[in-house]
């Protein structure tokens, strides 16, 4: 049986006692990084958590290689105790993880997710946002047209938006957001649960002022946007028929809403007329 195991974010006292028993029993890692992982279970065995790292086999299993891995172990992992671990936090969201959990579907295979530390809740918790009512996205494209068009759409919906940002890129972003609307509240968690754990919460711009005063970009973030004050109604593929606008037009419009080409939805237009 496959079993996915949360890892702490940072702090150790945050492994569960399930993942402690699970690891004893394991005769199989994959990990999204052996060494990560190794190096957890050793600070683990050294604080008396484990009584011993696992007797098991350690394999990377990653977005590069898993399909490829899947091939070599697959049939293990309806027939032993088989653990997947990321590199921090619960697997599979925003994870290489996905694919395991596809192949064990597919295939009947038995699996299992403990519940354990995110960055995800963990964060919009902290942020003391009140609507209840968030978005997951994860991260933004790196640039370009895609990068700026999903960073409008998230901005225009009226539920908080949780975001995952690299330390390189938080400035951009901030600038990104501040540049549309320097008044949208934000707020940013460093590096949850370590050491030097730090919440921010700020009108966009402000909160990029105070970042660049401080130089305090460095480190793992999560942002959470808070919604649109003003809910827009929703748009339906009729709404934009029913507009007078040229095919191509509409077309185009039509294609971004539901994902359909733009070819086929220009040869429905032509032959509606």
């Amino acid at each position: 049986m496959l079993t996915f195991i949360p890892t702490p974010l940072g702090n150790l006292q945050d492994i569960t006692y399930r993942a402690v028993t699970e690891l004893s029993k394991a005769t199989l890692l994959l990990c999204e990084d052996t060494r990560v992982t190794r190096r957890l279970l050793t600070l683990l065995h050294e604080r008396g958590v484990l009584e011993r790292p696992p007797e098991a086999e350690y394999l990377s299993f990653n977005e590069h290689n898993g399909p490829r891995r899947l091939e070599e172990i697959g049939a293990r992992l309806a027939d032993e105790p088989v653990l997947y671990l990321s590199d921090a936090g619960m697997p599979v969201i925003s994870d290489p993880g996905q694919l395991l959990v596809a192949y064990c579907q597919e295939r009947g295979i038995d699996y299992d997710v403990l519940p354990g530390p995110t960055a995800v809740t963990t964060a919009y918790a902290a942020s003391g946002f009140e609507s209840g009512k968030f978005l997951f996205y994860g991260f933004l494209p790196h640039k370009g047209r895609e990068r700026r068009e999903a960073l409008e759409r998230l901005m225009a919906q009226p539920w908080d938006t949780v975001l995952y940002e690299a330390p390189h890129r938080l400035e951009k972003l901030l600038e990104e957001i501040a540049g549309r609307d320097p008044e949208r509240e934000l707020f940013a968690a460093k590096e949850l649960s370590k050491q030097h754990q730090r919440y921010y919460r700020a009108p966009a711009a402000k909160l990029l002022e105070r970042l660049r005063s401080e130089n305090a970009f460095r480190g793992e973030w999560v942002v959470v946007l808070a919604g649109s004050a003003g809910e827009r109604p929703a748009l339906f593929a009729e709404d934009i028929l029913a507009e007078e606008l040229p095919p191509k037009v509409k077309a185009k419009l039509l294609a971004r809403l539901t994902g359909e080409s733009v070819k086929s939805w220009y040869a429905r237009i032509v032959d509606s007329r």
